[in-house]
């Protein structure tokens, strides 16, 4: 999923810096399935992201992850 996609989702959609700043506190969240836009992998280190998505099943090649972001636009739903 990309930064934007995850901003989106959070109800901020022009907040995709602020899900990067926020996972770069590694607060126990998933950091590491998070890319950029193009597939582009965005952590600090890309090493070590990289070898978490392969572990996942994913492919990554050139320092992009080979499955495109998740970019269906579904809102969240809440619960009231």
């Amino acid at each position: 999923m990309s930064y934007g996609e995850v901003a989106r989702r959070a109800g901020y959609p022009r907040a995709a810096r602020a899900v990067g700043n926020i996972l770069a506190t590694n607060l126990g969240l998933p950091w590491w399935r998070v890319v950029r836009a193009d597939g582009q992998l965005a952590a600090h280190s890309r090493e070590e992201q990289a070898r978490r998505l392969r572990r996942e099943g994913i492919q990554v090649r050139d320092g992009r992850c080979q499955v495109r972001p998740n970019s269906k636009k579904r809102p969240i739903r809440r619960s009231p």
